[in-house]
């Protein structure tokens, strides 16, 4: 008996001692206990190419991973997190050449810069730091076929690369 009574204080210690600093989290982010709103402006779309929807859905994305894994409440404007992301690039190569000399496959790519700044710890800022994601389709299909599940896959990288970046700080 006095052996459980050990172990428990044993195991309640280490878990106070886990969250005593206050700023871990089980979710994996570093969000110090004075930080409580943050502000995701909507995602400009500065590509040549433009895909209509990537914009949106990539803010619509960023918000529910932020609105998921943390506590903090999304406003407007003046938060005490601004995040600030753009799309820069949007590009279709071909990759692997088959061979009668024609692609075999061709890569979507998408790149971002981010810009997080955190009012309260300006240590913690970064300011157009780039982030890219691509996927690779059959040359046999068009973008307009397969560009739907691609760009779906590709903003769940970007998001988790910007939220890693600026509130896991990975």
């Amino acid at each position: 008996m006095k052996q459980y009574i050990k172990s428990a204080i044993i195991a309640v210690a280490m878990a106070l001692s886990l969250t005593g600093c206050g700023i871990y989290s089980f979710s994996g982010t570093s969000i110090r206990p004075d930080v409580h709103t943050i502000t995701i402006e909507p995602v400009l779309n500065n590509s040549m190419k433009v895909n209509p929807a990537l914009a949106n859905d990539l803010s619509e994305a960023l918000k529910d991973k932020f609105k998921k894994l943390t506590s903090l409440e999304q406003v407007e404007m003046d938060g005490d997190l601004v995040l600030v992301v753009t799309v820069e690039s949007y590009d279709v190569k071909a990759q692997g050449i088959a061979k009668d000399e024609t692609p075999a496959q061709n890569r979507l790519t998408v790149t971002c810069k981010a810009t997080f700044e955190n009012v309260k710890h300006p240590e913690e800022n970064f300011e157009k730091k780039s982030f890219a994601a691509y996927q690779d389709y059959d040359a046999d299909l068009t973008l307009d076929e397969v560009e739907s599940s691609l760009c779906d896959q590709i903003i769940e990288t970007l998001v988790e690369d910007i939220f890693n970046a600026s509130v896991a700080q990975w």
